[in-house]
């Protein structure tokens, strides 16, 4: 965890802490990595920066689709969490994760397969593991406090922030989000399979995009050379982590395993790579700019 003594600490999640700054919120992100909702005992060193600079990236080259809760990365920010930390507006956030979905993989894969439908979305028959989706779904679930998120259909989001109307505001912009995100990765040869995002509700009732956007944390990111439907892909992001934590027999209860040497290095790797291609530069360059 950070230490930050002169502000108080509201909250601290698996990998993000939250710092009461007056009238805002200070945000750090921590190089701390969890899988199945259970943070492993070592770290990927830079995590936190990657997760920052990325957010920071997409949060601006989205800013005319819908407005975003980030106020400064550097203006007001501690020093000791420069390239980490991000001051936000203060925003009543809302109780379900907007998962859009290109490709059919992961949980989807694993819903299409029982069901013939992802979230109560139905979808053509035949469909193969890493298929691209005729358009892509916006496929919601809940934000558990403790165990795991659940997948929902549309109508149990409309349950969970209390309006069809809400609901599909949520929707339409977190599909458009993906669609500027996942045309821009395209261009730099990567493939954004699926995201998720949050959103809240400022002093104002304006739909506002918070926490973090297209990150390897909350997305799958596909080398667009050598894709091949019909199996998993290699990855820019956590799951090359899920695969190792997998492998080792974990039953994915609490503790989680000491992630070896070799993994935390090519996960890194993996993350500054996701940085470097998405944004068009080295990562030391914002490292520079935040930190001076």
């Amino acid at each position: 965890m950070t230490a930050l003594s002169d502000l108080p600490l509201l909250a601290s999640g698996k990998v993000r802490e939250i710092y009461d700054s007056g009238d805002k919120l200070l945000i750090v992100a921590s190089d701390r990595i969890s899988t199945y909702d259970v943070v492993h005992p070592n770290p990927i060193p830079g995590k936190g920066e990657v997760l920052t600079g990325l957010s920071s990236f997409w949060f601006e080259h989205t800013a005319d689709i819908v407005r975003n809760h980030v106020l400064s990365v550097t203006a007001g920010v501690p020093d000791a969490v420069r390239g980490r930390g991000m001051l936000v507006r203060r925003l009543e956030m809302l109780p379900v994760e907007c998962v859009v979905r290109g490709y059919l993989s992961g949980s989807g894969w694993k819903d299409y397969q029982r069901t013939g439908a992802v979230c109560g979305i139905g979808l053509p028959g035949g469909l193969r593991e890493s298929d691209r989706l005729p358009e892509p779904i916006f496929t919601p679930s809940t934000k558990a406090t403790v165990g795991h998120d659940e997948n929902i259909d549309f109508e149990g989001a409309v349950e969970l922030v209390g309006g069809r109307a809400l609901a599909e505001r949520l929707r339409d912009a977190s599909l458009a989000v993906y669609a500027h995100a996942a045309d821009h990765a395209r261009e730099r040869g990567i493939i954004l399979a699926d995201t998720k995002f949050e959103f809240g509700l400022d002093g104002h009732g304006e739909l506002v995009l918070g926490d973090e956007v297209c990150t390897p944390d909350s997305s799958r990111f596909w080398p667009v050379e050598g894709y091949e439907p019909g199996r998993s892909q290699p990855s820019f992001d956590k799951q090359f982590v899920r695969d190792w934590a997998s492998s080792t027999g974990w039953d994915r209860n609490p503790p989680a395993p000491e992630i070896p040497a070799d993994v935390v290095a090519r996960t890194r790797e993996k993350y500054f790579e996701a940085y470097e291609r998405i944004t068009g530069e080295p990562f030391e360059a914002w490292l520079r700019r935040t930190r001076g």
